[in-house]
């Protein structure tokens, strides 16, 4: 299938669609975003949670037209409920859905498996391998699917694009995604690591080689995305090599509930020690893990205070926090070779700077250093933090996840790319 094969509304007036949503739907929340994709600005942007409960809240910001904020509580039942509450919002600011000036809703998608390596317009086809997924992302892919099927019901005659978190990373090499276990059960069970995160790493590490003056092909970097989930990459010449993430999000970094990585031992010491079940050993270590685990908070302000105030319990889970983070550094080194750029990004990285700076500290045999007072700066900004002299740049680069789901939607469904495949079949 190519973009002209893709449905188009028929527009009212001769302008041509320019307006992308970005629909985020989790577990028990939508975060949406209206932008218009001639200059990148956003219109709007809202957030519906804790859908199902009694205690819902809808958050919509307008951003433009000089109206400010508004909120509306109690019960929404269901994401097809959500969904039309934020449309009616978005309404009320004159951003209806039924806009001709709405070119396509771009959807986030955690899980792509090998099938999907670039943006894709969804079909009951594509809509069926997402579903096929669900077994390697229990918690996010289900939620996608019903804000997709939610979606297509508002509007089923405007394009419907799935941005898959695992896309980047479907560049790595086999030695890098392959797990060492027996090939014909690893087939069967799609086991492997699938990395996710992409949507970001992409957009990162893009903008560090933009930061640099190179072009994304002739810069290696390190993307350390670091928030309450945290993962790193190895990004040469702008394709992933290597990510933190495995088949799941637990493996890698620490978090701040999830473990990261454990000796897979662990989990049969569990069960025939203690007694716990799979689902029990679940949730100790994608929710009772990581910083929350180590010291009770998974707030790195709250934790940085609780260590100015002398909590030796709050110090030694941001010590092994940083231990492991230098630890993939150093390996990420090993695997680029060649290391241009170390980039920090996500509500951590861009603004902790204790984390940067002890992430990065005895690495100067590496060719990385922190400048203090250029780590010190606060800017929505991306900027670098290292002194002139480091061998390696070290930079903070914001993270905007939903501006790239909107560039790689808007490419896709837009006229100029009508030839574009859709996606790939690997």
């Amino acid at each position: 299938m190519t973009t002209s094969s893709i449905p188009r509304h028929e527009g009212k007036t001769s302008v041509e669609p320019h307006r992308v949503l970005v629909l985020n739907s989790g577990s028990s929340s939508v975060k949406y975003q209206l932008l218009d994709m001639r200059d990148r600005s956003r219109l709007a942007s809202g957030l519906v949670e804790r859908i199902g409960e009694e205690t819902s809240r809808l958050a919509h910001t307008p951003l433009t037209g000089g109206a400010g904020p508004r909120e509306r509580t109690g019960r929404i039942a269901d994401h097809d409920e959500a969904l039309k509450a934020a449309a009616e919002e978005l309404a009320a600011d004159g951003l209806g859905l039924d806009s001709p000036e709405l070119a396509a809703i771009g959807h986030r998608v955690v899980h792509g498996g090998l099938r999907f390596s670039a943006p894709t317009v969804i079909t009951d086809e594509v809509l069926k391998e997402i579903e096929r997924l669900v077994p390697v992302a229990p918690l996010h892919n289900p939620a996608n699917i019903t804000g997709i099927r939610t979606a297509q019901a508002l509007r089923p005659d405007l394009p419907q694009v799935a941005v898959f978190d695992t896309a980047f990373h479907t560049t790595m090499p086999e030695a890098a995604a392959r797990y060492a276990i027996d090939v014909e059960t690893a087939d069967a069970h799609r086991i492997r690591r699938y990395g996710f995160h992409g949507t970001s790493h992409a957009y990162v590490s893009r903008k560090t080689a933009e930061l640099l003056g190179k072009a994304p092909e002739e810069v290696n970097v390190i993307v350390l995305h670091l928030g309450n989930g945290a993962s790193a990459s190895a990004v040469a010449g702008g394709r992933c090599v290597e990510t933190s993430m495995g088949l799941t999000p637990l493996e890698g970094l620490v978090m701040g509930t999830r473990s990261g990585d454990i000796d897979p031992a662990v989990t049969f010491h569990l069960k025939r020690v203690a007694g716990m079940s799979a689902d029990e050993i679940d949730v100790l270590l994608n929710k009772r893990s990581g910083l929350v685990g180590l010291c009770g908070d998974n707030d790195m302000r709250v934790i940085r205070r609780r260590i100015d105030e002398g909590d030796e319990r709050a110090a030694l889970a941001f010590d092994i926090y940083i231990h492991r983070l230098k630890k993939y550094i150093g390996a990420y080194t090993a695997v680029l070779g060649r290391v241009d750029a170390v980039a920090f990004t996500a509500g951590v990285g861009e603004n902790a700077a204790p984390v940067r700076e002890a992430a990065i500290a005895g690495l100067e045999e590496l060719g990385m250093a922190v400048d203090a007072s250029l780590n010190s700066v606060r800017s929505p900004q991306p900027r670098l933090i290292s002194p002139e002299y480091a061998r390696v740049a070290v930079a903070v680069v914001p993270t905007d996840e939903e501006l790239e789901i909107a560039e790689q939607t808007f490419a896709l469904v837009s006229p100029g790319d009508a030839d574009s495949p859709v996606h790939s079949d690997n």
